[in-house]
């Protein structure tokens, strides 16, 4: 095996080690909202209006399908965490398509070389 073969091989190992640290996975991305009830006489009515909220809304596709649900404010940061790491995740993912790829090529032109007659 040639050295830039060796060299892929490395770096493709490296993105194995990475994702075996990765933890908990939750696809998807956290809104912030704040919203105006139906009182008449509510804070969020008044001029300025001081609408309510925060509140966290987490927006997701998964297997082709939708999904929301509210995440309370306590349990934001651990949210964001798995997002973070399902987002990590992905490029790794997408890193290692890259580098084994680019093996492949290296191992096809490895092969074809040596189906060459020699000259």
């Amino acid at each position: 095996m040639n050295k830039r073969a060796q060299q892929v091989e490395k770096q493709i190992a490296k993105v194995k080690a990475e994702l075996m640290k990765l933890c908990e996975l939750r696809p998807g991305s956290l809104s912030q909202q704040y919203n105006v009830c139906g009182n008449p006489s509510c804070r969020c009515k008044a001029s300025p209006p001081q609408r309510h909220g925060p509140y966290y809304q987490l927006n997701y596709t998964r297997k082709g399908k939708g999904g929301t649900r509210f995440v309370k404010q306590e349990e934001v940061k651990l949210v964001k965490r798995q997002i973070d790491s399902y987002a990590r995740l992905r490029t790794l993912v997408d890193r290692w398509i890259d580098l084994g790829t680019t093996l492949a090529e290296i191992k096809l032109a490895e092969h074809r070389k040596s189906l060459e007659p020699d000259s």
